[in-house]
């Protein structure tokens, strides 16, 4: 199998084992290169955030561990900060997203603030059907999503999980609104679509009580949760991403399983690189005050 290197920035990463199978199909070395190629797009979404990583050193059939503290042989080029008591790596460049790969770090989750704050930088709104046969309904809730922000005049991005759900993502302005803020404003909406919809979405969090309907996560955007980033991988057999896509792909034909390593590398349209450009044009102030004023429960 060999040990193989690549040379970043005058900085040699390894690759080991570079035919290892990661999944059924895909070696950890074409892994490395669409790590790579994806890297303009996904380091800004890593930007600052404390990174959980769920490794798979056997690839996706073998048993996986989730990582929060930096190892203690991670090579000196990566960076590190002290984040809710554990010593978290900062993925801000190429050569740490190689060496993460090299380790087998397939899932790449972030918080919904950066480092420094207790604040979020975005609101995530994420649409968990029942089953993967299900997945008609994260497109149906994702699409009255879309009609409520363009109401409001806010931008969402949206993005598939690379499991079997969607995710909708509002940027904000950093260091400006709390999660209690951020919550009455996720709670609200998805109040608003469960009573617009009862047979269809439910904010319900236990499964048993959910009888077949879309479960609207609003609880999760929290201090201290994390998100899957997108661009990452998945831990399942077909090597899903999660992908940011367009909002015109959200049609009744979507399928996340259109959205492979394969497929990703080869796109044209990265629209989460607009995110940082609406952050501060977000008219989000006025839609809390309006909240706090109409006191919603």
């Amino acid at each position: 199998m060999g040990h193989h290197s690549i040379i970043v920035n005058d900085i040699e990463v390894g690759i080991t084992n570079p035919d290892k199978l990661l999944w059924p199909s895909i070696t950890k070395a074409e892994y490395l290169t669409y790590l790579s190629n994806i890297a303009p797009f996904m380091l800004p979404c890593l930007h600052n955030k404390p990174l959980t990583v769920i490794r798979f050193p056997d690839g996706i059939g073998g048993e996986a561990f989730y990582q929060r503290n930096c190892p203690e042989y991670a090579p000196d080029y990566i960076s590190t900060v002290q984040y809710d008591d554990h010593n978290q790596i900062i993925c801000s460049d190429l050569q740490t997203l190689l060496w993460l790969g090299n380790q087998a770090a397939i899932e790449f989750h972030v918080p919904f603030s950066t480092y420094d704050t207790k604040k979020p930088s975005e609101i995530v709104f994420d649409l968990d059907p029942p089953s993967k046969e299900d997945f008609h309904l994260a497109i149906k809730a994702a699409q009255q999503i879309k009609t409520i922000l363009d109401q409001l005049h806010l931008i969402g991005f949206i993005k598939l999980s690379g499991n079997k759900g969607i995710q909708i993502h509002i940027p904000l302005p950093h260091k400006t609104f709390s999660y209690n803020q951020t919550k009455q404003f996720t709670r609200f909406i998805a109040n608003y679509l469960t009573e617009k919809d009862p047979d269809s979405f439910t904010t319900e969090r236990l499964k048993e009580k959910r009888n077949g309907r879309l479960y609207i996560d609003y609880v999760q955007h929290a201090a201290g949760k994390t998100i899957i980033a997108p661009y990452s991988a998945r831990g399942n057999k077909e090597g899903l991403i999660a992908a940011p896509i367009k909002w015109q792909e959200l049609t009744s034909t979507l399928t996340p399983r259109d959205y492979t390593m394969k497929n990703i590398r080869n796109r044209k349209d990265h629209p989460f690189t607009l995110i940082n450009e609406v952050r501060n044009e977000q008219p989000f102030k006025p839609i809390l005050d309006w909240l706090s004023k109409n006191k919603t429960e």
